[in-house]
C-alpha cells in the first residue's frame, strides 16, 4: 500500500491504520478490509553474527547453526540513573498500549530497527502495567523478546524506567553499537 505521495507505509503506518479501520463500520454491503503485515519492511535489521572459536563471551550463546545468540543484560543502576535524571537522553520513544502481542511485536521490531540503524543509542519501550490484578501481557512479553533472535542482535541491556518516564510499564533499552563503522 503506497501513501498520497507515492511512498510505502512504514509498519507503524500499517498498523496504526489496521487500529483505526477495526473502529469504523462498513458500508452496507461490504466487508473490513484486512490488511497483512508487510515483512519486508523490516528486513533492514542486521544479519546475526558468528564466530568460528568455541568458545563465545559471556552473554552469548551458540545456536544449532552455529550463530551468535546474544541474550541481554539487565541495565546498569548507574546508567539507569543518568537516564532518569536526563544525564542521557532517551533518543526515541514507542508505546505499545492497547496492541495485540503480533501488532507490538511487529511495531517494536520496526521501531527498533530504525533505531539502530540510525545509530541511536538509548530508547524508551512503553509497555503498559496491565489490567488491575494482574501483570500485564506486552509487560512480559517485551524482556522475553529481547532474549531472542531478531531483538538480541540489537539490544544490549533494558532496565524498569523511573516512574516519571512510565516505571513498571516501561523499559529502558540501551541498543547495541553497529559494526560497520557508521
Amino acid at each position: 500500500m503506497k501513501r498520497a505521495g507515492g511512498e510505502h507505509l512504514t509498519a507503524e503506518d500499517r498498523i496504526l491504520w489496521s487500529r483505526v479501520a477495526r473502529t469504523a463500520t462498513p458500508l452496507p454491503g461490504k466487508a473490513h478490509l484486512e490488511m497483512e503485515e508487510d515483512a519486508a519492511a523490516l528486513s533492514a535489521l542486521p544479519p546475526r553474527e558468528t564466530r568460528t572459536p568455541d568458545r563465545q563471551p559471556r552473554g552469548q550463546e551458540k545456536t544449532a547453526a552455529g550463530h551468535i545468540h546474544h541474550r541481554p543484560h539487565r541495565l546498569d543502576a548507574q546508567t539507569r540513573e543518568k537516564l532518569a535524571r536526563g544525564r542521557l537522553d532517551i533518543a526515541g520513544r514507542v508505546d505499545l498500549h492497547g496492541l495485540t502481542q503480533s501488532e507490538a511485536h511487529t511495531l517494536l521490531l520496526s521501531f527498533l530497527g530504525r533505531a539502530f540503524m540510525t545509530g541511536r543509542r538509548y530508547v524508551l519501550v512503553i509497555t503498559g502495567k496491565g489490567s488491575t490484578g494482574g501483570e500485564g501481557v506486552l509487560r512480559r512479553a517485551v524482556p522475553q523478546w529481547f532474549a531472542a533472535p531478531p531483538f538480541s542482535a540489537i539490544v544490549g541491556a533494558y532496565g524498569e524506567a523511573a516512574r516519571h518516564h512510565g516505571g513498571a510499564g516501561a523499559l529502558y533499552v540501551r541498543l547495541r553499537r553497529r559494526r560497520d563503522g557508521r
